[in-house]
């Protein structure tokens, strides 16, 4: 079995989270789920990280859901402990101060799916699987699932997927928007590496402060959403980096952004 369950790779900016279970499809125990927390906590402050991506061990699976065996052997009380965490957990990656994204590597079901539901930015491989299948085990979605669904592809469609449990390939993952692209397995990585390094090239501030925008903004009406927008707006104005973009435009180079 293996021991190091979540590994952790901080290069040119971006940290990769590579749940590692594979033997067990990266399912989810309480051990990973404490792992992820410290992970999680790690780059929120640290400004060396200013895109996340998160990706399971192996060419089969993103994440099985929760690690059945273990959940069998827990008691009532434990059962509501690991979803209060995991609940808890995905909150914080959603609402993570920098952009998330989720490379779907495979099979990604029940927990795996709100998994990548709590993240930014959906890139699956062509051969993955996802679904939020908690009914067929007589249970709910309990890690957002029920929340972060509907909100992503509508009510009706939440409604029908949650209901019968059924899996999606790729193809309708991404008809139904669900992810955002899909690729061949063998490009999956460089595809997330590619739009995280886009991603780099804002400015830090600028980037977290329109994430901000927009997830609290969709969460309310109009004016209010767009008084958030403006809130936001003015956080940039006072920042160095603004003026770096403006000086780099003048002097037609690349901008060179610090997060200050």
């Amino acid at each position: 079995m293996t021991e190091n369950v979540l590994t952790v790779d901080i290069k040119d900016q971006i940290a990769v989270f590579t749940l590692n279970r594979p033997e067990v499809m990266n399912s989810i125990n309480f051990a990973l789920l404490h792992a992820l927390e410290r992970a999680v906590a790690d780059v929120r402050f640290n400004p060396e990280v200013r895109v996340v991506i998160i990706t399971g061990a192996g060419e089969k699976a993103f994440c099985a859901g929760a690690d059945l065996k273990e959940r069998i052997t827990l008691s009532e009380l434990e059962v509501r402990r690991f979803i209060y965490t995991i609940r808890t957990l995905f909150t914080d990656i959603e609402s993570l101060n920098k952009p998330v994204i989720a490379a779907v590597n495979g099979v990604a079901l029940g927990g795996g799916t709100e998994l990548a539901l709590a993240c930014d930015i959906r890139i699956a491989s062509m051969n993955a699987t996802m679904g939020l299948t908690e009914t067929r085990l007589a249970i709910i979605p309990g890690a957002g699932g029920t929340q972060r669904l509907p909100r992503l592809i509508g009510r009706g469609r939440a409604k029908e997927l949650i209901f019968t449990g059924r899996r999606v390939d790729a193809k309708e993952a991404l008809e139904i928007n669900l992810v955002n692209r899909i690729c061949e397995p063998g490009l999956l990585m460089a595809e997330s590496q590619k739009m995280a390094a886009q991603i780099c090239e804002g400015g830090p501030i600028a980037i977290e402060q329109a994430k901000y925008a927009i997830d609290a903004g969709l969460e309310t009406d109009l004016r209010t959403g767009l008084t958030i927008e403006s809130n936001a707006y003015w956080i940039t104005i006072p920042t160095q980096d603004r003026l770096e973009g403006l000086a780099a435009f003048r002097e037609k180079r690349k901008p060179v952004y610090k997060g200050k």
